[in-house]
């Protein structure tokens, strides 16, 4: 405890400089912990939604036949989910029973008929549009309480009715599950997230932890080297230095808590792009809490006895004049495996030879990733040693022999300031490799995207709206013909009303259609319609919007045009009849039809037309085939988390390559006042400076960029899709290198004074 008390001592009272730097460490720490305590808040956030999800869904008793009987007295409910705009409402009708029931979460009790309660986001809707009143009869008795809604931004309504207007209803007798089915992220997805911002924000944030901790390093172990030759033991020089360490990375911690307490608070409230919680959501758990609290520490402790092993082992080792033993070649071991890993895969799927045991894939390849990612940590002084040593000889350049010359002697000045940025450069790719798969999951597979309304009690106005909404390419009507029988299966027939041009837009494989005359639609790859036979009549009710009626015979014409369906969602089936609007009379429509519009399959097309339609009538029952709306609002927060992600990364990326740049910045300053004091001219500093630091980060960035597009691919090729290989994104990928090699050479000019100060090499 001795050794622990004196390295409290030394820090309180060995001047100005070591107590800044002691706060430097400690405000570090602090943006480090506040990352991580963001990334460790997001499952606790989905849980606690997925836990009221689960509190408030239905149930009934079951089993023999007192259950049955009480079933039937039972209150009944019916659950619907409907697309407005692009975010799904939920509307749950009750009707009440012969016996009450107690009311779910968020609720003092059970709408009667005639009663609504409402969300508070949804009673907002209701204010902004009167018209959606109409998919909420009734009166707004109440708002939702929080207990009983996902997160703030929920639309959902309990809807009171008579038990005669409820024939499809579930008894339900209890609220409460112990797990839902309906979570805000799938698990499966979930880990994918995970493993994600393990890459992209754990990996950067200790080195940056590290960095932080070692702030000083060169002075510090001198320091403690002085303490060894004095008689300290090795213990307690690591004793020494684990106190300002340990002190430092604890106060960050506790800093860094309580700034994410402000940060939850504020961000709850305000909200990210498709994804809020409530504040009590982002509280951390007490094992979340203990890892801020004990982890950043540990690794502080560690980082610190690491850098001290060499003062206690070899005092004499760390003197201004001796010179720094070369990075073991061993560092180069994580790197190889890794790669052979991944280049594996991305063989097997360039050969088609895709791997199908998943769960030998599910532990190789995170490990491939971490091994790849320890690899350019440990690589890098290698490189850059023996890069730095080849360039100095043969460049007749003194700016860039100087440089050279010093990253040669000190490599390790290398992997402090570039890793941070290399690392991000590398978690970037592996991000881009989730996103195509989780686009892959989500979108629909046909390049077209279908929208079904009904025309019931639509003015043909707010229908030519509909059908000149932003992003829709093509549109048709379709009905189907009836007959007033007994028969209990008459022969029925499908038409689409539309020209040549709209229909092309809904099926892009179509032979060719002639406007203004009808034709049969084949499918060679679907069973053919028996009913749809040439010659044979079906008789289609029509009617205007004044009520007028009239009944329209349809002869199934000889002529036909093949047509092709591959995603199986296509508007069209083998055998309609398709016929020209000229066909209808003026002012008519048929009865029972519906409005089919159809886009691209894009998401972002996807979202704006169902935000567009929702925006001509925010009440319109639309149906997405091959979509389901829950899916888009899923893959909308697993995007704005991985968003999330990237941006904690890149502000701990940056963070480590600015303290790390300041602190060797200030360590080098004995060094550039003596080149200066021989005549080495400013602007030879700065080139010298700027080459020291850009040419190992841009051999890490060309690193980072191969290998993270290698692991990218080979997750790819694990993940089941169709695309392994992501040439749109090396673009993107290698602007952002660039643009880390800038930031890194303007951030160096500054590093470099005009002033002299002999005082910085008295001591040499």
């Amino acid at each position: 405890m001795k050794e622990i008390f004196l390295g409290l001592r030394l820090l309180l009272g060995s001047g100005r400089g070591n107590r800044v730097r002691f706060l430097l460490m400690a405000g570090g720490s602090a943006v480090g912990v506040c990352c991580l305590a963001m990334v460790l808040a997001i499952p606790g956030i989905l849980a606690a939604q997925d836990g009221r999800k689960a509190a408030r869904s239905a149930d009934c008793c079951a089993g023999e036949s007192p259950s049955r009987v009480m079933a039937k007295m039972a209150p009944l409910e019916l659950s619907l989910t409907d697309p407005y705009g692009s975010r799904p409402m939920t509307r749950i009708f009750h009707a009440p029973g012969a016996f009450a029931i107690d009311p779910p979460p968020g609720l003092s009790g059970l709408p009667a008929p005639g009663e609504v309660f409402v969300s508070p986001q949804l009673r907002e809707e209701l204010e902004k549009e009167p018209g959606l009143s109409q998919l909420v009869p009734g009166r707004v008795q109440g708002l939702i309480g929080a207990q009983g809604l996902a997160h703030p931004d929920e639309l959902y309504a309990y809807i009171g009715v008579p038990r005669d207007h409820l024939k499809n209803g579930n008894p339900v007798t209890f609220y409460g599950w112990s797990y839902t089915n309906d979570e805000t992220v799938e698990p499966s997805t979930l880990e994918i997230v995970r493993f994600t911002l393990s890459g992209v924000v754990l990996l950067p944030l200790v080195v940056y932890l590290t960095v932080c901790a070692r702030l000083s390093a060169a002075a510090r172990a001198r320091r403690l080297a002085a303490l060894r030759l004095i008689g300290l033991s090795k213990q307690g020089v690591q004793r020494v230095n684990a106190a300002e360490t340990v002190a430092a990375a604890l106060l960050g911690a506790v800093l860094g808590l309580g700034i994410y307490a402000l940060v939850n608070q504020l961000i709850s409230h305000v909200g990210l792009p498709g994804f809020r919680w409530y504040p009590a959501d982002g509280l951390l758990s007490l094992t979340a809490t203990l890892v801020c609290l004990i982890g950043c520490p540990a690794l502080a402790w560690f980082a610190g006895a690491v850098g001290a092993r060499k003062a206690a082992m070899n005092p004499l080792a760390v003197r201004r004049s001796a010179v720094e033993k070369p990075p073991a070649k061993w560092g180069l071991l994580p790197l190889l495996p890794g790669l052979g890993v991944v280049t594996g895969y991305c063989v097997a799927g360039a050969t088609g030879h895709v791997p199908r045991d998943t769960a030998l894939s599910s532990i190789l390849m995170p490990l491939a990733v971490v091994l790849i990612g320890v690899g350019l940590v440990l690589s890098l002084p290698i490189i850059s040693r023996t890069l730095a040593r080849k360039v100095a000889r043969a460049s007749p350049s003194l700016s860039l022999g100087l440089a050279m010359r010093r990253n040669e002697v000190e490599p390790g000045g290398a992997l402090r300031v570039a890793t941070g940025l290399v690392l991000l450069v590398y978690a970037a790719s592996l991000a881009q490799g989730v996103l195509i798969e989780l686009d892959q999951v989500s979108k629909n597979t046909s390049p077209i995207q279908s929208y079904s309304l009904s025309l019931d009690g639509v003015s043909q106005a707010r229908q030519r709206a509909f059908e000149t909404v932003t992003g829709v390419r093509g549109h048709g009507v379709v009905a189907s013909s009836w007959r007033d029988q007994d028969a209990e299966f008459p022969p029925v027939i499908q038409a689409v009303i539309a020209t040549c041009s709209q229909l092309r837009g809904m099926v892009p494989d179509i032979g060719r259609c002639v406007d203004g005359r009808p034709f049969r639609a084949v499918n060679p790859q679907e069973t053919y319609d028996e009913d749809s036979k040439p010659g044979a009549s079906f008789p289609f009710h029509l009617r205007n919007e004044s009520g007028a009626k009239h009944v329209m015979m349809v002869q199934v014409p000889k002529q036909q045009v093949i047509f092709g369906d591959e995603s199986g969602l296509s508007t069209l089936s083998s055998g309609d009849v398709v016929l020209p609007p000229s066909f209808l009379p003026e002012g008519f429509r048929p009865e029972g039809a519906s409005l089919t519009l159809t886009s691209s399959s894009a998401p972002q097309t996807v979202r704006a037309v169902l935000d567009n339609l929702g925006g001509v009538d925010p009440t319109a029952s639309v149906m997405t085939p091959g979509l389901v709306v829950d899916a888009l609002e899923q893959i909308t927060v697993v995007k704005t988390i991985l968003a999330m992600g990237m941006v904690l990364g890149l502000v701990i990326g940056v963070a480590a390559y600015l303290v790390a740049a300041t602190d060797r910045a200030v360590e080098r300053r004995p060094q550039v006042t003596a080149l200066s004091l021989l005549g080495a001219r400013p602007r030879t500093l700065r080139a010298m400076q700027v080459a020291q630091v850009v040419l190992p980060l841009a051999v890490g960035l060309v690193l980072a960029v191969v290998t993270g597009k290698a692991a990218e691919s080979s997750y790819l090729v694990t993940g089941g899709g169709e695309v392994f290989w992501d040439g749109a994104g090396v673009p993107l990928l290698l602007a952002c290198a660039l643009g880390v090699v800038v930031l890194a050479a303007v951030g160096s000019l500054p590093l470099i004074g005009r002033r002299i100060d002999p005082e910085l090499i008295r001591r040499d």
